[in-house]
């Protein structure tokens, strides 16, 4: 079987480490991915944008399936490049990928089909964004989002009216997320406590995934930029009864809604979910598997993930099921001096070859190897290191220690990751 991944982080580095493990002869490839993901996969020199490029290498060599990491590529349709040459291919069409692709029509989309999330005002221009945050009817704080995709950065929470106006100016005048930012959302700030939620799909059923939660803040207890995520750990803060109507009230309605409206979902669907005094709200939707969340999922994943996005692009979950391990994982990244702003690169790494206590794995996210074999950054978010625990307590202990054996010029990482499940949970993987 020969599979291809596109995609260059720790995302795919998961997915190419988990996908590798089938019983059957396998040749994995991955366009254009890195360092770290050379030692599991064939990398091809294709960068994730090229559809074209890309369905002309998987029919070239008769892929047998293609799984699509990031978003970009799908906001482009290569799922519908594939599929016009009978190419299997794991991943929403470009018309379900909206879902992501633009934060209006997700928002919009959720209010057509009665979906819980907070109240929200479209602005098309700076002018009005800015007569809106001026105006008294405002209630701070407010959530500023730009519509289109930003790599995970696009959205700024505002304390004060100061603050609003800087982000609509950054956002709309100085075009800080480029096209993004052309139209944004000022939304309704909710309070509460905020998890991730995984389903598979295969266009009408839905299969969910095990509870994880990212932590997107750049530094301690969530103060700082936003980033793509600096850490993620399984299970997350939710019980049975709160699982249970976040599908049945968020995940469900959202894949039957776009079948309804002609866009049909095949595909990883996580939502950004918020669990308010009123139930759980639906934040966002992305159309992919979440980085750093997927470096915690596939490592608690048992048996073989080939089969069952097989099945979800074939439209046939009814004949497969997710079995997971009941240890905990966490993840800590370790990212470059300067991110999220401008990342410093080129840093030798060491430690990597650490005797590291317990199940750890590290996934690489932004690695190249220079003229002399070693390991470089060329990113900002640069290692992924995942360890299991029997507990949430020990998986993050293990992360952090092996985390500790390594070393560039400027590395820096959160030290808080998973602290506040660990007080709650006291212990034990569920969900």
């Amino acid at each position: 079987m020969r599979i291809l991944i596109i995609g260059s982080g720790g995302r795919e580095h998961s997915l190419c480490w988990k996908l590798a493990q089938g019983e059957d002869k396998r040749e994995i490839y991955c366009a254009p991915g890195n360092a770290g993901i050379a030692g599991v996969a064939r990398c091809v020199p294709i960068e994730p944008s090229d559809t074209v490029e890309l369905a002309d290498f998987a029919q070239g060599i008769s892929v047998d399936l293609t799984v699509v990491g990031p978003e970009v590529p799908l906001a482009l349709g290569i799922v519908g490049v594939f599929k016009k040459r009978g190419l299997r291919i794991f991943g929403p069409s470009q018309k379900a990928a909206e879902i992501e692709g633009s934060k209006i029509f997700s928002k919009q989309f959720m209010l057509r089909h009665k979906i819980p999330t907070g109240e929200f005002q479209v602005f098309e221009s700076d002018a009005q964004a800015l007569k809106y945050i001026k105006s008294k009817e405002t209630i701070f704080p407010v959530v500023i989002k730009a519509d289109g995709l930003a790599a995970g950065k696009g959205v700024i929470i505002a304390k004060d009216r100061k603050q609003a106006q800087k982000a609509i100016e950054l956002m709309m005048v100085e075009k800080k997320f480029g096209s993004a930012g052309q139209r944004v959302i000022v939304e309704e700030f909710l309070q509460g406590r905020e998890t991730s939620f995984f389903v598979l799909s295969d266009g009408s059923r839905v299969l969910p995934m095990v509870t994880c939660q990212d932590h997107k803040r750049a530094l301690d207890e969530d103060k700082g930029p936003n980033t793509g995520g600096m850490g993620a750990y399984s299970p997350a803060m939710l019980n049975q009864e709160m699982f249970k109507q976040i599908l049945n009230d968020v995940m469900i309605p959202t894949i039957s809604g776009l079948a309804e409206e002609g866009r049909s979902y095949r595909g990883v669907l996580y939502a950004g979910i918020m669990l308010t005094d009123k139930g759980p709200k639906a934040l966002e939707f992305n159309a992919r598997f979440g980085d750093p969340e997927c470096q915690v999922l596939m490592p608690r994943l048992k048996g073989d993930l080939a089969p069952v996005l097989h099945a979800a692009a074939e439209g046939r979950l009814d004949r497969v099921k997710l079995d997971w391990r009941r240890e905990a994982a966490a993840c800590v990244v370790l990212a470059s001096g300067g991110y999220p702003e401008k990342s410093e690169t080129g840093k030798t790494i060491s430690g990597l070859n650490s005797k590291f206590a317990g199940p750890v794995i590290v996934f690489h996210a932004a690695t190249r190897k220079n003229d002399g074999g070693q390991y470089i950054t060329s990113g900002g978010r640069v290692l992924n290191v995942v360890a299991l625990g029997a507990d949430l307590t020990q998986a993050v202990e293990r992360a952090y220690a092996a985390a500790s054996q390594i070393r560039f010029e400027g590395m820096q990482y959160r030290s808080d990751i998973g602290r506040e499940a660990v007080a709650v949970l006291k212990g034990g993987a569920r969900g």
